[in-house]
């Protein structure tokens, strides 16, 4: 098998995943959106009841534009709610508000993934801007210079790392989001099933990255073993 066609079973495969899960995910946050929840509360109130029942007093709460652009960033240790989820009540945005959250707490007990995760961000950040020029020319000079090419893979290699280890911290913040959810009564019985399928239909976006990224870090290996030949 040639290496073109397996970059494209492998992308293609990854890129036909990557849209049915995108598409599942506006569809179900769509749907879900339009499902109030009792107590009124939008996404923000939930947020803030979220971080005083774990005693977190120093995160802010802030509205930051577009859809399902919410983070939480620990550097100013803000807490960033889009509009569709700030104001809004409804068991999407109470999900995606408690999600959030759950990173605050994640960073408030010092969840070891997490910490993982941040101490990664200077160097994944370093490596995402230079990886694909060392990756060009290692391929254009990897008779003459493997070693480049061999650096380029390292460098996606760290990028790589950061999407698995984004995906234990995803699924813990996800997991402490619909516990407390159920056992504040923000969620109930009607709709408690809602929160857990929006917040698992994200999460799969986060498998999606990951393959994506493990399947290209097989490709350039591939290439690489390839060309020393």
């Amino acid at each position: 098998m040639s290496m073109s066609l397996l970059y494209w079973i492998l992308f293609g495969g990854v890129a036909i995943l990557s849209y049915i899960v995108q598409a599942s995910l506006q569809s179900k946050f769509a749907k879900y959106s339009r499902i109030g929840i009792a107590n009124g509360m939008t996404g923000a109130e939930v947020a803030q009841k979220m971080l005083n029942d774990h005693g977190i007093t120093n995160v802010k709460i802030t509205h930051v534009p577009g859809q399902l652009t919410d983070n939480f960033n620990p550097t100013n240790m803000t807490l960033n709610l889009s509009d569709s989820v700030y104001g809004t009540c409804s068991v999407a945005a109470a999900a995606v508000a408690a999600h959030e959250c759950g990173h605050a707490v994640q960073h408030a007990k010092g969840y070891a993934p997490l910490r993982l995760r941040s101490a990664l961000v200077p160097v994944v950040s370093f490596a995402s801007k230079a990886v694909t020029w060392v990756l060009l020319i290692g391929m254009l000079l990897i008779r003459i210079f493997p070693g480049i090419m061999l650096a380029g893979i390292i460098l996606f290699a760290l990028t790589a790392l950061f999407s698995l280890v984004t995906l234990p911290v995803e699924v813990n913040a996800s997991q402490r989001a619909v516990a407390w959810l159920q056992n504040a009564g923000i969620t109930d019985y009607s709709n408690h099933e809602y929160a857990c399928k929006a917040l698992k239909a994200a999460a799969y976006t986060y498998v999606v990255g990951a393959l994506s990224s493990l399947a290209t870090l097989v490709y350039y290996i591939l290439i690489f073993m390839g060309g020393r030949r």
